[in-house]
């Protein structure tokens, strides 16, 4: 049986294994495709590394200052995974990317009115939310939490769908694949051009994602549906369908740490900036600034989806992917709050927060005895949103998950790795394929979920 089957039958075991544990609150038109921008349609500034500079297992301890923990272990060697001999990346110029216009007026109009709640517990809350950045001017003693909430926040388009593939890398090199189909939805706290804040058929719910598993064909049809409500006082909910019960099942929400579908990132990691968790119990702090290697720029959304543009076995970009650029960073150290610490995977994070986009381009994760066990490259290429703009915030991604004790990795992106296509973003989805993804109660609510298999 192949990793990805097992992967996911282990995982589906794990989640039903805490389904009896109770959940924390209940204890206390434009129809065209996107327009892929050349790096020369967006400015550019100087880098802290001259343009053009090659980084390779020789000379990468010049450059360390700007690499994420995870990366200098790459290098370094000492782990797992690590850089091959003839590994490089190219650095290039830093492009510079705006918010949206709607969404940055919807900042100026309401910021000033979100205030922070201290919650019982030791957590925190927001009030006064309304759309927009919470915190655009984040500064005092709660400076890292502000940002944090204003990752959570940060605009994404609010209707996201199309296909994802994931590569499953065993300790013994072996590849499984499997692929599926997402649906992204923001419901509440809307900034798009056409939109309402807060959709009417929202019913409480800010945010929806879901999953559905196509290959291997021994899971297709099985789907994850997360749902983020706009409430502070109620808990992230996950339903999964099981195509053999022909039925959907709500999951504790103390299921945070279970794989999500099959691969190396948990339920916690599996969101935009790989940040999934409850900011509400959760701290941040700023442990330090400035720059971070990234990717922003690709020649194709099908060099995405190709796996020739990674270095084999441990699939990390090459320069035909891309060029890196060195981009302003905070870094960020969350963890769980001390009384939801117990029990949870993760002893803290480190997220390297861009600083003009507000998404994580990095996370390294720490266990429970403070040593680094996972490291994550999430890469949020920019394209063309219609009445939008160049944005970074559309998911056209690619996600490098490494378990730098175990030898296991998944690569994983948003494409269809047969033809390249990549994500659809608002309108465009009420047509993708022939199929209509403009559907809330279909696609948002647990109860679409019994139309599966129908």
């Amino acid at each position: 049986m192949s990793r990805a089957s097992v992967a996911w039958i282990s995982a589906i075991f794990m989640l039903l294994a805490v389904c009896s544990q109770p959940a924390w609150a209940e204890e206390a038109g434009e129809a065209s495709a996107p327009i892929p921008m050349t790096a020369a349609q967006i400015p550019t500034v100087r880098g802290p590394i001259t343009p053009d500079t090659v980084i390779t297992p020789s000379n990468w301890q010049q450059y360390k200052e700007y690499m994420p923990d995870g990366m200098q272990a790459l290098f370094r060697g000492t782990a797992v995974w690590k850089m091959p001999a003839d590994f490089q990346m190219v650095v290039g110029p830093t492009h510079q990317y705006s918010m949206p216009a709607q969404f940055n007026a919807d900042t100026e109009k309401y910021s000033h009115s979100v205030k922070i709640v201290d919650l019982p517990g030791g957590g925190h809350a927001v009030t006064g939310y309304v759309a927009g950045l919470p915190f655009p001017n984040a500064s005092g003693p709660q400076r890292g939490w502000k940002l944090l909430v204003d990752l959570w926040y940060v605009y994404t388009p609010y209707l996201l769908c199309g296909p994802f593939t994931f590569h499953l890398v065993d300790r013994f090199g072996n590849t499984n694949t499997e692929t599926g189909f997402a649906v992204n939805r923001r419901l509440s706290h809307i900034s798009d051009f056409g939109q309402p804040i807060n959709d009417p058929q929202a019913h409480g719910l800010f945010y929806s994602q879901e999953f559905a598993l196509m290959e291997p064909e021994q899971a297709r049809y099985t789907t994850i549906l997360n749902i983020h409500y706009d409430d502070p006082s109620k808990a992230q909910d996950t339903f999964i369908f099981i195509p053999a019960m022909r039925r959907a099942l709500r999951l504790s929400s103390a299921a945070r740490c279970s794989p999500f579908a099959g691969s190396d990132l948990t339920q916690d990691d599996a969101f935009k900036s790989m940040f999934n968790g409850d900011y509400r119990i959760f701290n941040s702090r700023v442990v330090r600034e400035g720059y971070a290697l990234a990717l922003t720029q690709t020649p194709s959304s099908s060099a995405i989806a190709n796996l020739n543009s990674y270095f084999k076995p441990f699939f990390f970009p090459k320069p035909s992917l891309g060029k890196w650029e060195a981009r302003p960073v905070w870094v960020l150290d969350v963890r769980r709050i001390p009384s939801r610490a117990a029990g949870y995977c993760y002893e803290k994070n480190l997220l390297y927060l861009d600083k003009e986009s507000y998404i994580a381009l990095w996370k390294d994760g720490y266990d429970k005895s403070g040593h680094l066990w996972k490291a994550f490259n999430d890469t949020q290429f920019a394209r063309f949103v219609p009445h939008v703009g160049v944005t970074v915030q559309a998911q056209q991604w690619f996600n490098n998950t490494w378990d730098m004790q175990n030898g296991h990795l998944t690569l994983g992106f948003a494409n269809n790795s047969i033809s390249g296509r990549p994500w659809a973003a608002n309108e465009q989805c009420k047509n993708f394929d022939g199929q209509n993804y403009d559907d809330v109660a279909r696609y948002s609510f647990s109860s679409g979920l019994s139309e599966i298999l129908r």
